[in-house]
């Protein structure tokens, strides 16, 4: 009888190389692919050559891509194991996907689950007693298989029914990927991406904004932490954000994301980027978004300007004035 695993798949050279090695031994593999504001392919678009889809596709593993919603984002909010450096719950993170990925293998009817983690690779959430803690809080006591590591890690199911042979697995850990490279000339696996964090949650510069929305926000929605991935971001008031174009690309992208009740302008008497005002929207904190708008135009410093509010189907103008210094704006950037 074929034993089948469900492997959490990033696409990178780990995960690869932990399905391949399951593949050799005669095991069905299904890899499922989890995204988020926060990483991850979206179903829905192309993201370079060695995406997870490709990456599926080259080693000829079934893919699931499967997005977090509201639930995940409530257990970013409140961890129950802490934060790492940033804003990134990584112990907990992981255990999330270990349950969602033991969900898809009771439905599935598959037999264990397998990971690309390497003992020692990463200082928080790969450490020894950290990947006993993602097993146990992701409810997958000794069917959880990191075939990479596995000689030493204790003994699994599927080693000690003899689904797998252990003596057949590598001694891989620590940061090194001298050894998996090697593996993957062995293994046939010619093309893989360059090592890289891939989570925003693991930037410094990125969390003061997660902190944001957590602090302003009663229920989380995905659509809210996707905008921070766009422009300048500055918070007018507790129920008030306002989202700031860098670029020609970053303004088209605002303007795509612009919902009905959101407010869209930009400087009406030459070249502008565009404003996003998400939330409640006052004449009075319009005025406040407009001077701040202005400081990212060539509009004359003390002169009154012209804007265009460009949401909706009618576009109306309103006056303002870029009397701001770079002071009255750091007041308000996230």
């Amino acid at each position: 009888m074929q034993r089948t695993a469900i492997a959490l798949f990033s696409g990178g050279l780990d995960s690869t190389l932990a399905i391949r090695l399951m593949q050799v031994q005669g095991i069905a593999v299904q890899a499922i692919h989890f995204t988020s504001p926060f990483f991850g392919v979206s179903p829905d678009s192309d993201c370079g050559k060695y995406d997870a889809r490709r990456a599926a596709e080259m080693i000829g593993v079934p893919l699931t891509i499967q997005n977090l919603g509201e639930e995940y984002l409530e257990m970013l909010r409140k961890p129950s194991h802490g934060y790492g450096k940033a804003i990134n719950p990584c112990i907990d993170c992981h255990a999330y996907f270990l349950r969602k990925a033991k969900e898809f293998m009771l439905s599935t009817g598959a037999d264990f689950v397998i990971t690309g983690e390497v003992l020692g690779q990463r200082p928080k959430s790969q450490r020894r007693d950290a990947l006993a803690i993602v097993e146990r809080d992701g409810e997958l006591q000794g069917l959880l298989l990191r075939p990479l590591s596995a000689k030493f890690l204790p003994l699994t199911i599927p080693e000690r029914e003899g689904w797998v042979d252990r003596e057949q697995l590598p001694s891989i850990k620590g940061r090194s990927r001298k050894l998996q490279i090697q593996l993957a000339a062995e293994l046939g696996v010619k093309e893989y991406p360059n090592p890289a964090g891939g989570c925003l949650l693991t930037e410094v510069s990125y969390a003061s904004k997660v902190r944001d929305i957590f602090d302003h926000s009663e229920k989380l929605k995905a659509r809210d932490f996707r905008l921070l991935r766009i422009g300048r971001h500055f918070r007018l008031d507790p129920e008030t954000r306002l989202v700031i174009g860098r670029d020609d690309r970053e303004n088209s992208l605002l303007s795509e994301s612009v919902k009905a009740g959101e407010t869209s302008f930009r400087w009406d008497e030459g070249g502008s980027p565009l404003g996003l005002l998400v939330g409640a929207v006052t004449d009075e904190k319009l005025q406040s978004a407009a001077r701040i708008l202005l400081r990212y135009t060539r509009c004359e410093k003390g002169a009154s300007a012209r804007l265009r509010i460009i949401s909706g189907t009618s576009e109306e103008t309103f006056s303002s004035s870029h009397d701001f210094n770079e002071e009255d704006v750091e007041r308000f950037r996230v």
